[in-house]
């Protein structure tokens, strides 16, 4: 019995960190090229309701969960474009700046639910794959090939963004406007076009993540259906060192205790109630006093404006 809790805890843990996944490798370019987005949450909750909309307008026909996707991915990189000009061709204060984003995103949203929708509502989504034989496997076989297709997408998207951001040319001009953007303005790197690029990468992932929320994980849409994933996942990328290997075991930890707070409920585990509630976000607190001592890692120019003229 406690051998099929654990791993009952681990499988549930893993589409659970999708994401923070998505949202803290988005997070991780802005923050890489300078800039950091807390309007990601609010991004998210646009994201989350437009893929639903857009499945629940098509009856769930075929193909609509990737549409509602693609429709959550482009309203993300508008949203993230709208955040890039704020800051980056306005130099705005880009802590308030996402704050102002998040409200927005997070008024809009509720708005567009109860005018379109109105009331809890289901859809299909994308279901977790059948795998021939893989999915029998002891013990891994639940915990690793029982999962939606966006669970395998995600875990791919891992290593092409570490290649992306450690083995191109572009990578290196991200990292660069990040730590000198003058040295790097002196090489002929368009500092202001690589940071509007990563904000809009970072929306674009945001309303992803938005968008597996409501498709792959709830089936529904509802107010605050986010539930501060955005914030935690900003979190996360300090605690991941800005890596996105870094993100994900920060992800994976993170959803190994909410996992775990579920499970509790859904098992009848003697063990008080409020301090499982509690636990994974007692937990968010703890990474970022440990991440605290990482910040020595963190970009040299992170949340502070480029001017290609020198100023006092």
């Amino acid at each position: 019995m406690l051998s099929e809790i654990i791993i009952g805890i681990i499988a549930a843990a893993i589409p659970l960190s999708i994401t923070f996944v998505l949202v803290g490798i988005g997070e991780m370019f802005n923050q890489r090229a300078g800039v950091f987005n807390l309007g990601a949450e609010g991004i998210m909750m646009v994201g989350a309701f437009l893929g639903f909309y857009v499945e629940y307008i098509m009856k769930s026909g075929p193909g609509s969960s990737f549409l509602g996707m693609i429709a959550a991915i482009a309203v993300g990189s508008l949203m993230g474009a709208v955040m890039a000009v704020t800051c980056v061709n306005f130099k705005a204060e880009q802590g308030i700046a996402g704050i102002a984003l998040f409200m927005l995103g997070w008024g809009v949203a509720g708005m567009l639910f109860r005018v379109y929708i109105g009331g809890t509502t289901s859809i299909v989504g994308l279901k977790a794959l059948d795998i021939p034989f893989l999915n029998s496997i002891p013990v891994l076989g639940a915990i690793l090939f029982s999962h939606n297709i966006m669970v395998y997408i995600t875990l791919v998207i891992i290593p092409l963004s570490w290649y992306l951001l450690n083995r191109t040319a572009w990578g290196l001009k991200v990292k660069a406007v990040g730590t000198a953007p003058r040295a790097a303005d002196t090489m002929g790197v368009k500092v202001d076009r690589i940071r509007f690029q990563c904000v809009v990468i970072g929306g674009a992932m945001a309303g992803l993540a938005g968008a597996y929320l409501s498709i792959c994980q709830t089936h529904i849409y509802a107010d605050n259906i986010t539930a501060g994933r955005g914030f935690i996942a900003v979190a996360l990328v300090y605690f991941g060192k800005w890596k996105p290997t870094g993100i994900l075991w920060g992800a994976l930890l993170f959803s190994l205790a909410h996992s775990f707070q579920r499970s509790i409920q859904v098992y009848g585990i003697d063990f008080p109630y409020e301090i499982a509630v509690m636990f994974p976000y007692i937990l968010v607190i703890a990474v970022l006093a440990i991440s605290g001592s990482s910040r020595i890692m963190a970009p040299t120019m992170l949340g502070r404006p480029y001017y290609r003229e020198q100023r006092d």
